[in-house]
């Protein structure tokens, strides 16, 4: 809404007009025949102001700016640390009024024991978010560098409810696999230990969080029967995007999460591969339009096929690789190509690619050079619009509502 401020003094009135970068000014008019007509100029004026201020493009399509520039109506505000658990996953969820849930732990840190690399990070964020107990960890499958931190973690901080899609089907005789049963076993061993609920879910299954949806689209290798509402049409990209077998592995088995914040829409998938995408995808696109895709299995090309990004066709994507980890060409030009894309951003610059095929270097959270563990944070409204700050710059980058 536009207003108009007016104060009297001594027949003559003071407007205040907002201005273009979030102010005011103050115009000073004496009363007569014509101040009505000079009235009309300054409404126009001032819509002139509010039509351009408070953001200016960023290099690739989001408005930039160092703070959200617009008051959003609604229920409050979501925001999402993705924590640098160097080419693992970990990625906090921090709901109006304080509930939280947090996505995968990183890895196990052996050499560091009383200051552990990984869940220090998390601890870290954690505090930074002023979230004292997680109350709901989600565990996406049980590889070393999703489920390793959680047993350092939860002696730094308490946990209310630990989230899975039940028991590892990865055996020792399975390339990494005994990195898997280990990392399974001492997951269950925090389960035997702790007073936390245990929750196994399947596809289809609602989590019980209160401030936002949480629906699981994937687990335990299967995919949900029937397209969510925003799915159901037929995916052109299936016939161009090609085959792959299935793993053998958990990354098959991921939990895979479709979030739905009012009209602010974040699919993770975790490391779901190529194979078990397509049940969601083709013939038809069971999950719809996404605003922000957290990218699959850090950007390798064993997962996020055309057929997944192109139907998806996300507005913002955000890729937890490392230095040497993921960010693949090949993944990276799929996403670059999709229809509605205004950015991606990347936890590292990916060392093993050439410059056209990592982000400009204010998109990235941590260049190449000594590890600095800088996070993003993504601002999400119900809206649908969203903010992205770089930790290590301070830059925040603005998408409006669609």
């Amino acid at each position: 809404m536009f207003r108009v401020v007016c104060a009297m003094m001594q027949g003559w009135r003071i407007f205040a007009i907002p201005g273009g970068d979030g102010g005011t000014v103050e115009v000073i008019m004496r009363i007569g025949k014509m101040w009505s007509v000079g009235l009309a100029m300054l409404l126009a004026l001032g819509t002139v102001a509010l039509a351009q201020g408070g953001e200016h493009r960023g290099p690739t399509g989001g408005a930039q700016g160092d703070r959200p520039g617009h008051v959003r109506s609604g229920r409050g505000e979501l925001k999402v640390y993705f924590v640098d658990v160097e080419g693992g996953q970990s990625t906090l969820f921090v709901m109006p009024g304080g509930e939280s849930l947090l996505v995968d732990t990183g890895s196990a840190d052996s050499r560091n024991p009383t200051a552990p690399r990984d869940a220090s990070r998390i601890a870290a964020v954690c505090k930074l978010a002023g979230v004292t107990k997680i109350d709901y960890l989600v565990v996406t499958h049980y590889h070393s560098d999703h489920v390793g931190g959680l047993p350092q973690l939860v002696g730094m901080i308490p946990v209310g409810r630990f989230i899975d899609h039940g028991e590892n089907r990865e055996g020792v005789e399975v390339q990494g696999g005994a990195s898997t049963v280990a990392g399974y076993e001492a997951y269950r061993k925090v389960l035997a230990e702790s007073h936390a609920e245990h929750l196994v879910v399947k596809p289809g299954d609602v989590l019980p969080v209160k401030a936002m949806r949480v629906k699981v689209v994937s687990g335990d290798g299967e995919v949900i029967a029937r397209p969510l509402a925003a799915g159901g049409e037929e995916n052109a990209a299936c016939a161009a995007s090609p085959l792959k077998d299935a793993e053998g592995t958990e990354n098959d088995r991921s939990l895979g999460l479709m979030i739905t914040f009012g009209r602010l829409r974040i699919l993770d998938l975790g490391d779901l591969t190529w194979a078990k995408e397509r049940g969601l995808m083709c013939p038809v696109d069971k999950l719809g339009k996404v605003d922000v895709y957290i990218v699959s299995h850090h950007g390798l090309v064993n997962s996020g096929s055309p057929a997944l990004v192109d139907a998806i066709a996300p507005r913002v994507a955000i890729m937890d690789n490392g230095p040497r980890k993921g960010g693949a060409p090949a993944t990276f030009e799929t996403i670059e190509g999709s229809s509605r894309l205004k950015d991606l951003w990347q936890l590292h610059t990916a060392e093993g690619s050439d410059a056209k095929h990592n982000v400009a270097e204010s998109r990235i959270a941590n260049l190449a050079g000594p590890d600095a563990g800088n996070t993003l944070k993504l601002t999400g409204w119900p809206d649908g619009s969203i903010s992205v700050t770089n930790g290590r710059t301070g830059e925040t980058v603005e998408y409006p509502a669609p």
